[in-house]
């Protein structure tokens, strides 16, 4: 096999590889990013209702 061979093919499987680890990140962010909206309505929700239930005494 020929160097220009070997390096072609370590380039195409690392290219591979970047596009699945990159996978694999975006899908991790995207849960993160979905856990972290939800909270944060949570979050909203609780100050406003506490707020309801302060002025209402």
């Amino acid at each position: 096999m020929k160097p220009e061979t070997k390096n072609l093919i370590f380039v195409i499987l690392a290219i591979i590889g970047g596009i699945v680890v990159l996978g694999w990140t975006l899908k991790i962010a995207f849960k993160l990013v979905g856990i972290a909206i939800v909270l944060g309505l949570a979050v909203l929700a609780y100050i406003f209702i506490q707020n309801m239930v302060g002025k209402g005494r």
